[in-house]
């Protein structure tokens, strides 16, 4: 008996040892995948340009608000004496401004820079050489997601953040907090459009196609979440208006817990989209 027993506690450790090579060996490959990505981002130099122009894109907006009087009074053909006084803008006005700004440029500038991701290397073959064993097609997308993950929030910090910097400095201190909570919601809604962006690009051979395939959606569910807000606080396209609301005034949030929907159903479509990103790709690694 006693024998039987440590057959099979050696035959159970033998069974292990492959299991957990596996999982080591799966973790290394997605590293070295995601490594891999970043590696093209710096090459193609996205991880270089798009940083820099969130960051004029978030010192612009704090800068010609300080200093809009003054250009109205010296572009304008004003009669003489002609006195112009604009109050002061408040700080976490100038905020959701400069959250405006990433709305229209900075989802176009994402879309454009993460369009051919998947579909480039469908295109030229290069997809089905990297799906072999051990590469799964899992650990191929979420690297790619991962990826650009890094890119947009990276760039949104970064802009965002020279924005709240330069707000401090010419017109007034924002609180960490409601600078934080909109940062956060923002990049959930990148989060969203550059996955959605993803999946259109492993569905759709066009890299072009992809990217406005991916806007025409994003400006989809915005309108119809001002257009019908009542009806569509669960979207994630809410989340650019919550995102407003959280920059200045977070108690807001607070009071309209129903709006949190759009966190939990943006979480979801994410996950949603990953795995039909998946699909997709397992269908058809190359095109002909």
């Amino acid at each position: 008996m006693n024998g039987a027993n440590e057959v099979y506690r050696g035959t159970h450790r033998g069974a292990e040892a492959p299991r957990s090579a596996t999982r080591s060996s799966g973790g290394a490959v997605f590293l070295t995948l995601l490594g891999k990505e970043c590696l093209e981002l710096l090459r193609s130099f996205k991880l270089i340009w798009v940083p820099i122009v969130f960051a004029v894109l978030g010192i612009m907006q704090p800068v010609l608000s300080y200093y809009m009087p003054i250009i109205i009074e010296k572009a304008g053909n004003m009669p003489e004496g002609t006195v112009i006084e604009i109050p002061a803008p408040m700080g976490s006005q100038v905020l959701a401004d400069t959250l405006s700004q990433f709305g229209v440029m900075g989802i176009l500038i994402l879309a454009l820079a993460c369009m051919g991701i998947v579909s480039g290397e469908r295109n030229s073959g290069a997809s089905a050489l990297v799906l072999v064993k051990p590469v799964s097609y899992a650990s191929y997308i979420l690297s790619k997601w991962l990826s650009i993950m890094l890119l947009s929030w990276g760039s949104l910090l970064l802009g965002y953040g020279a924005a709240w910097y330069y707000t401090w400095l010419l017109i007034e201190y924002v609180d960490v907090v409601p600078f934080l909570l909109s940062f956060v919601l923002y990049g959930l809604w990148f989060s969203f459009v550059l996955t959605v962006t993803l999946l259109f690009s492993t569905a759709l051979r066009s890299a072009a196609g992809a990217a406005f395939t991916s806007l025409g959606a994003a400006i989809l569910l915005t309108v119809l979440a001002g257009l019908i807000p009542k009806y569509m606080a669960w979207s994630p396209g809410a989340l650019t208006g919550l995102a407003y609301q959280a920059a200045t005034s977070p108690g807001w949030l607070q009071m309209e817990p129903a709006s949190w929907w759009a966190v939990i159903t943006a979480l979801i479509a994410i996950a949603a989209l990953l795995a039909a990103s998946v699909v997709l790709l397992k269908r058809a690694p190359a095109r002909d």
